[in-house]
């Protein structure tokens, strides 16, 4: 009997160094996860060519640093505060980044929606001035070509060739306003905003940055006889507490974006997309096998 039981104590040990083993593995796992990278599937054709439907895709953390805040706050809709560690590098004109979209359930209300991620290519640095001409894409003071050129060539020539612009398109922009007339051919300026930049404020800008501003105060803004008013404040200037970027698909003539739905607040991004781990043609079930591993430029 006490051989037996000798076995049994032993077998309890084993069982339990077993048990605390998985769950440091598990515990290592969700940091991992948490903190380095994460994966996220390619549902759409809006970023085409760089990325396809099927395509499953490396997203680093450690660029911009990750993100620490309140997932069970987030997912019941509350407000939630969210912090970054330390990075090793830094948001970058024509980064590919995975976000959380902006809108959760209304257009004019900014919220961390943490069902619906989207993929876009960084075209506008908070600080940068963002125009459209001719449907490309400018920074003022910027050389570079921003996003991918040969599909804002495609959409230039939609709307020059003689049959015109396909009913299905959308053309007008954000802020949808009649007063503002930008299309996603002719658009802007618009100034991104940076952490401790100020603007005045008047109709116009208001038009531009109610989503923005609302947000990070949590006051409504209006207009009473010439004056904007923030809450039951009249405010000349604002200075903004948040950064900004301006995004847009590759796919040009087909990606619902930053010229559509505004800025997007520089804390909603996961991480820089920068690998495809995993390629299939979602019709045929095929392997993509030339795309795996590529690098995401």
């Amino acid at each position: 009997m006490k051989w037996i039981g000798n076995q049994v104590r032993k077998c309890l040990d084993f069982l339990l160094n077993v048990v605390a083993a998985g769950g440091l593995l598990l515990t290592a796992w969700v940091v991992f996860v948490v903190t380095t990278f994460a994966t996220f599937s390619i549902p759409s054709s809006s970023m085409e060519p760089a990325l396809q439907p099927g395509d499953r895709i490396v997203v680093n953390k450690w660029v911009m640093g990750a993100r620490i805040f309140d997932i069970g706050a987030a997912a019941a809709g509350e407000r939630v505060r969210v912090r970054r560690l330390p990075g090793f590098g830094g948001l970058k004109r024509n980064d590919v980044v995975v976000f959380n979209f902006p809108y959760r359930e209304r257009w004019d209300s900014i919220g961390l929606n943490l069902r619906r991620y989207y993929v876009k290519r960084c075209v506008g640095l908070p600080g940068d001035t963002v125009e459209i001409r001719r449907a490309h894409y400018r920074v003022r003071g910027v050389e570079q070509p921003l996003g991918h050129v040969a599909s804002q060539d495609f959409l230039e020539g939609m709307f020059r060739n003689r049959w015109g612009v396909p009913s299905g398109l959308c053309v007008e922009a954000f802020p949808m306003d009649s007063l503002t007339g930008w299309t996603i051919r002719e658009f802007g300026p618009l100034a991104v905003p940076r952490a401790g930049q100020t603007v005045r404020m008047d109709a116009g800008q208001l038009r531009l940055y109610r989503q923005l501003i609302e947000w990070e105060t949590e006051r409504r803004l209006t207009v009473a006889d010439g004056r904007v008013l923030l809450g039951d404040s009249v405010v000349e200037e604002y200075t903004f507490g948040k950064d900004y970027c301006f995004v847009a698909g590759d796919r040009t003539e087909n990606s619902q974006d930053s010229r559509y739905w505004g800025l997007l607040p520089v804390e909603f991004i996961v991480g820089k997309a920068t690998r495809i781990l995993w390629a299939h043609d979602p019709l045929t079930g095929k392997m993509r096998w030339r795309r795996l591993w590529k690098r995401i430029d």
